[in-house]
């Protein structure tokens, strides 16, 4: 496998986003903003070395935002971007990786997803790998007082990780060190070198201004979902009847089972294990017995209900497993169509839902055949309280 460092740049003053500190130091949501950059990387399971390149003066912060990340000693910032990654890529030369990802501390939000499409570009045989995406907005230049439209066709926004085979950025960088440049895309071409687009992501946005830092807050905070996860169990006896009604399929069977509704104990206690992990209390809460509306209800009503609970929360379903306990009837022929039918009335993808059944060994009310029962458990991914 190829040897992939990332190399992290931090040496910047970061004026335009007001504050005390440099930007990259700044919290974000709790966090340096040069946390999160190296948090992107760090334990990356293709990346082998983390270097960041940060100024003397501004060691201990950078360290304060670095605790429990493992990285070699600081590279030297220098007075320029170009200068600072010149001194990053001379640091990372001892250890010779093959690939090296150049990445602007400011860019906190960067995905895994993009990462590995970078990656996978430099495996594919890209010499230089780098995130565009195309201008869409109407551009506009003053000359000599009048406004004049720039063409948008063709125009594109570089951003970071820029992903580079590291010994031709080093050579590069050292050919055109006396030549400013605000990128290394901009050196690679410089260089000669050939150049892969991948796509880049407008929520990988680059903090430069305090509005940028409420952007980037609230896109964070859209993505830090919170997941809780809830359980259910439900039991029926069997009465007198030629079929079952178990997650939403209906069974031929020697008896039916007993309740007010179907009695399907499969999707009462998924329905359970649902509200459960809303803290909706249970399913006896939301449709009681008592009340005749439900009499002979079939239960996809009620997990449907629930369905729409997470969802008017902002949620979604994102597992649900349910297991039968039963003698009888046989569950394997029916398990697909019950999956099935449970995605259908969640609306979420049948790789979500899992049914399974076990049997007692004979023991207990299952055991004996006076009846069966079910448990659930259910995730949901919510927005944060």
């Amino acid at each position: 496998m190829s040897k992939i460092a990332a190399l992290i740049v931090a040496a910047g003053q970061g004026a335009r986003a007001g504050g005390d500190i440099p930007k990259q130091f700044q919290p974000l949501l709790g966090e340096p903003v040069l946390r999160r950059s190296a948090e992107a990387f760090a334990g990356f399971p293709e990346i082998d070395l983390l270097q960041i390149v940060s100024t003397a003066e501004r060691r201990q912060e950078t360290l304060a935002a670095l605790e429990g990340i493992a990285c070699p000693p600081l590279a030297a910032g220098g007075a320029t971007r170009q200068d600072s990654v010149r001194n990053g890529l001379e640091a990372l030369e001892p250890h010779a990786p093959e690939f090296v990802l150049v990445h602007d501390a400011a860019r906190p939000l960067v995905s895994a997803a993009l990462i590995r499409r970078v990656i996978a570009a430099l495996d594919a045989g890209a010499i230089a790998a780098i995130p565009l995406l195309a201008v869409a907005d109407t551009l506009k230049r003053r000359e000599n007082e009048h406004w004049m439209t720039v063409p948008r066709e063709g125009l594109y926004r570089a951003q970071t990780p820029q992903g580079f085979r590291f010994a031709a950025l080093l050579a590069a960088h050292r050919e055109f060190a006396s030549v400013a440049v605000t990128d290394d895309m901009a050196i690679a071409e410089r260089a000669g070198l050939p150049i892969t687009r991948v796509d880049g992501e407008e929520t990988n946005l680059k903090i430069t201004t305090e509005e940028d830092f409420v952007h980037a807050s609230r896109l964070l905070q859209g993505t830090m979902n919170e997941f809780r996860t809830g359980q259910g169990f439900d039991a029926h006896r069997f009465a007198a009847g030629d079929h079952v009604w178990l997650c939403g399929v209906r069974i031929p069977h020697e008896a039916a089972l007993e309740g007010h509704s179907d009695a399907d104990a499969g999707l009462h206690a998924l329905t359970d294990a649902i509200l459960g992990a809303l803290g909706g209390g249970d399913i006896g809460r939301h449709f009681p017995p008592t009340d005749e509306r439900w009499r002979d209800a079939p239960s996809s009503l009620f997990l449907a209900h629930a369905a729409r609970l997470v969802a008017k929360a902002g949620g979604a379903v994102v597992h649900c497993d349910v297991t039968l306990i039963c003698e009888r009837p046989k569950i394997a022929p029916y398990r697909e169509a019950m999956r099935a039918r449970v995605a259908e009335i969640l609306q979420i993808e049948i790789s979500r839902v899992s049914v399974k059944a076990t049997t007692t060994e004979g023991m207990g009310f299952p055991g004996r055949r006076e009846g069966l029962a079910a448990q659930a458990v259910a995730t949901l991914r919510l927005p944060p309280a």
